[in-house]
């Protein structure tokens, strides 16, 4: 299977906030919560949970086991969600409740991984405004990293991420966000104005207009992702509106892979004509970790996805999941418990939508699909 394109997908990257005071150049840990008001609490409330972090922390430590399950995959392509604002702005978004920043300075996190692309059509990448969101894009350019979802007008916030792959072809990550994900109406990007790439609603008119912006990029042999951000944070059902959605993603604007983001835990895969639909990922790396409720969730349980997809047909051919947990700001590979906490969620959800996973013995699990 060498002539597959092997993607790496995960679910949502923030590296704001706790994680920022952690790394080697903090920010202004000045936070407009209702509860909390500096960033540093969030790393004494992880400690408490967990044990101490020794800080700062280097750019790779946040990624911890995730480093070496990539040099042992070696993934073509490194996609993330990436769920914070890149930032010195002092000036959030008003009426909001939660404002994510990372100074700027600590970009190498990001970098340190190899990531080629972030989505950033989210509910936090405009936390700290227009201002934020230009300086976001600007530092992702400068470290080599493409953006997708967002931009200084309409036309950038619509265009794709187009990763080149000697030999292979291309990957053209679009990345779409949903008002359901509790993005303002106000983010949109309009023909003058910056935003992001955000679907009013999932009716076939927005099929259209991403079968649109599919048709304006794509070549042959091209591996199209659409990166949505949709939905709440908590629960495991998938409205029918969704399911649709997704199927008419791949009938109509030829997309081979949906990359669903938004829920704080893992939900159900479907493989809808040879065609994977991830409807949530989960969290993957955030500071989160120390704050209760939800406990039922595992949100601290993520999932890294490696998706090898058949350029020439756009077919899944395969599907391996690592299970990690987050662990004073690091992530970790799952114990064998954990990741048949996992195995036991997604083969109760896939059963409604034609899959399931079997794990292996270094606690890998792998989809199946009718």
């Amino acid at each position: 299977m060498a002539d597959l394109i092997t993607l790496f997908l995960c679910g949502d990257v923030m590296t704001g906030r706790g994680i920022d005071q952690a790394l080697p150049h903090p920010g202004n840990p000045q936070l407009h919560e209702r509860y909390v008001k500096d960033a540093r609490r969030y790393v004494e409330l992880a400690e408490r949970a967990n044990g101490p972090i020794r800080q700062p922390v280097d750019f790779a430590y946040i990624w911890g086991d995730a480093l070496d399950e990539l040099e042992r995959v070696a993934p073509d392509v490194r996609l993330i969600n990436l769920e914070t604002s890149i930032t010195q702005s002092g000036a959030c978004w008003p009426g909001k409740a939660v404002h994510y920043r990372m100074n700027p300075q600590n970009i190498s996190c990001l970098t340190a991984v190899g990531i080629d692309s972030c989505a950033l059509a989210n509910n936090h990448v405009l936390d700290w405004g227009h201002l934020g969101l230009a300086e976001t894009l600007i530092t992702l350019r400068q470290a080599g990293l493409k953006a997708a979802g967002a931009g200084a007008d309409l036309s950038e916030a619509h265009a794709p991420a187009i990763m080149e792959l000697e030999g292979k072809g291309r990957v053209l990550l679009f990345s779409f966000g949903s008002s359901s994900s509790g993005i303002p109406s106000s983010w949109a990007a309009r023909p003058e104005a910056p935003g992001i790439n955000l679907l009013s609603d999932l009716s076939d008119q927005s099929v259209r207009q991403i079968a649109d912006d599919v048709a304006a990029f794509k070549q042959a042999g091209d591996v199209v992702v659409a990166s949505m951000h949709w939905g709440g944070n908590w629960g495991y059902a998938i409205p029918r509106a969704y399911r649709e959605f997704a199927h008419k993603l791949v009938d109509r604007a030829h997309i081979d892979v949906i990359h669903g983001h938004s829920s704080h835990h893992v939900k159900g895969i479907e493989v809808y004509k040879d065609r994977p639909i991830i409807y949530g990922c989960g969290d993957f790396l955030t500071d989160y970790e120390g704050i209760r409720g939800y406990e039922q969730y595992r949100d601290d349980l993520g999932l890294m996805y490696f998706a090898g997809i058949n350029p020439l047909s756009g077919k899944l051919a395969r599907l391996q999941l690592t299970p990690t947990r987050m662990k004073r700001f690091k992530l970790n590979r799952a114990t064998q418990t954990e990741a048949m906490w996992i195995r036991d969620v997604l083969n109760r959800e896939g059963r409604k939508l034609g899959t399931a996973v079997e794990m292996g013995d270094d606690n890998t699990l792998t989809l199946r699909w009718n």
